[in-house]
């Protein structure tokens, strides 16, 4: 494989946090009086909605209860951050081989988040290494858009960065509507399913792995 990008959607293919966003969303919703316990099974089911605190919402909806999900969601990053902090994080299989591989290469590595800049910095440094700022040609984060995924705007402004075409690039993506971003921009992308990833379909995936080193072989 030589293309000239290897593209990291999201913080799911690079790390799995699914579980510690899960427990800070329960934490979040005992400092605001809810009665709301999200399990392993609940919150896969709830990935299908994309962002955070459209996921408060939406679930607020559903119970016809009222809430500020915007105050909900900001306590959750707070307490996700804290977690960070105190657990770390371990890279997902072949994520360090896929990165030294593009890196021998000379090919460029960029990180096509939609997450906050605050959630960025605080994985950079719970990874203790493993993970460095340096090594990726660009970051984007939510400032940098006006629709998150599976709108491909966050895909076009990586390309369009680092002046490249989507057929020059590879997009690695754990999620259905996550993935639906990098494909709408035109870009060929690896499904890596992650831990709690929601309904599996990974149409117009041009492969699925479970580990990164499967597209070095």
């Amino acid at each position: 494989m030589q293309p000239k990008a290897f593209f990291f959607g999201a913080i799911g293919p690079l790390v799995d946090t699914s579980d510690m966003q899960r427990r800070a969303f329960n934490q979040a919703f005992e400092e605001f009086g809810l009665d709301w316990h999200w399990g392993a099974e609940k919150y896969a089911e709830l990935l299908a909605i994309i962002g955070g605190r459209h996921r408060v919402a939406s679930f607020a909806e559903a119970k016809g209860v009222e809430v500020d999900a915007q105050a909900v969601h900001a306590a959750k990053s707070r307490i996700y951050q804290d977690m960070l902090s105190q657990e770390g994080v371990t890279l997902r299989p072949g994520v360090a081989d896929l990165i030294a591989h593009a890196r021998a290469l000379e090919a460029k590595l960029a990180w096509v988040t939609t997450t906050s800049r605050k959630n960025i910095d605080a994985i950079l440094q719970a990874a203790n290494g493993s993970l460095a700022e340096d090594m990726f040609s660009l970051i984007t984060d939510r400032e940098m858009v006006e629709q998150g995924k599976p709108d491909p705007q966050c895909y076009v402004i990586a390309l369009e960065s680092l002046s490249l075409m989507p057929s020059d690039a590879i997009a690695v993506e754990d999620t259905p509507d996550s993935l639906a971003a990098a494909t709408r921009a035109g870009i060929p992308t690896v499904a890596f399913p992650g831990s709690t990833a929601p309904d599996p379909d990974w149409t117009g995936a041009v492969r699925q792995v479970n580990d990164l080193r499967m597209l070095l072989q």
